[in-house]
């Protein structure tokens, strides 16, 4: 009889450890959920011990853009690709990126080069542009459309935060917190992709920048209107006065109006920017897949004396067609 209290009182105790066991694990669950929902990059980075100058520093990109020239090819490609990195949220440098992506371009036409001529394969004129079209495809073309789609994720993210944030930055004023610490609750209450950006602007103003010159750089790292119409908002309210709280609390209902208008354009046009995207991404694809399948399949043509005057003409009209694509389908509401 004692041995089958000491069962009873073992069995009771196992099923009181899995309990505490579980509940314990489903605790520390939930409280990670919730710490993962109001911590963004920039207070992570902060928690990991940088400093508030080193966080400053790899997080905003406007110094990088004046080390490139905008009368060179150079320096614009530069530009495009720090807005692009900027917008996917990399800290990457745009030179280091730029410079591996010119490499590997490289590297892929030296390859092909050679792998044609051992291959018995003539150096002809063809064989140049084929090899500097695979190149150009593979090293740098695909990277670029791998990167403006995750840009264009994060933007996209970015404009659905922001009339979420310029709510909680009104109900701030509303309490009676100054402008500044507004800013700073969002720092701390926002995910990124708008959390680190506004402290970006935080940071930038606790180290003597004007708010309006910090809001600002942050509007045209973006480049949305609904970030120009708050700076203009803030600048037009601290030389006129009001109650921002109020002006705020409008143009906050004019974003979100503005928003579900625009989401219905992209509804209705949806099946054209999927087509544009399938015209645009297919034949770069497809060349490239089929060229590291089957090379032999385009080095044999490229020996004909007229593969030059063809494909070059097919590079110029896929180029025609991609810029008009872009404008048709480039909804401005």
């Amino acid at each position: 009889m004692n041995t089958l209290y000491i069962r009873v009182f073992v069995l009771i105790l196992l099923f009181a450890a899995v309990i505490l066991t579980i509940e314990g694990i489903s605790s520390w669950l939930r409280a990670r959920a919730t710490t993962d929902r109001v911590v963004n990059r920039r207070l992570k980075m902060i928690a990991a011990g940088f400093e508030r100058s080193t966080v400053l520093s790899k997080l905003r990109r406007s110094d990088e853009s004046l080390g490139f020239d905008r009368s060179t090819l150079f320096g614009r490609a530069g530009l495009a690709v720090m807005r692009v990195l900027h917008g996917a949220g990399l800290t990457f440098p745009a030179r280091t990126v730029l410079m591996i992506m010119l490499i590997a371009a490289g590297a892929l036409f030296l390859l092909v080069m050679v792998g044609g001529m051992a291959a018995g394969y003539a150096l002809t004129a063809g064989m140049f542009v084929m090899a500097m079209a695979f190149a150009g495809a593979l090293g740098i073309a695909l990277p670029m459309m791998v990167l403006a789609r995750l840009a264009q994720r994060r933007r996209k993210k970015m404009e659905e935060q922001f009339p979420v944030a310029l709510d909680t930055f009104v109900r701030g004023l509303r309490a009676g917190h100054p402008i500044a610490a507004a800013l700073d609750l969002l720092t701390k209450e926002m995910r990124d992709p708008i959390g680190s950006e506004f402290g970006i602007v935080v940071d930038e103003v606790t180290y003597g920048a004007d708010l309006r010159d910090a809001l600002q750089r942050m509007a045209e790292r973006w480049d949305m209107n609904e970030m120009h119409m708050f700076v203009i908002s803030l600048s037009v309210q601290s030389e006129t006065g009001g109650n921002l709280a109020e002006i705020l609390e409008n143009l906050s209902a004019v974003i979100r109006e503005r928003a579900s208008l625009f989401m219905k354009v992209r509804a209705l046009s949806s099946e054209g920017r999927m087509t544009a995207v399938m015209l645009t991404a297919l034949p770069i694809l497809a060349f490239v897949g089929l060229f590291m399948v089957n090379p032999a399949f385009y080095l044999d043509v490229a020996q004909e004396r007229m593969f030059i005057v063809g494909f070059v003409g097919l590079i110029t009209l896929y180029i025609i067609g991609f810029i008009t694509i872009r404008r048709m389908v480039d909804l401005k509401v």
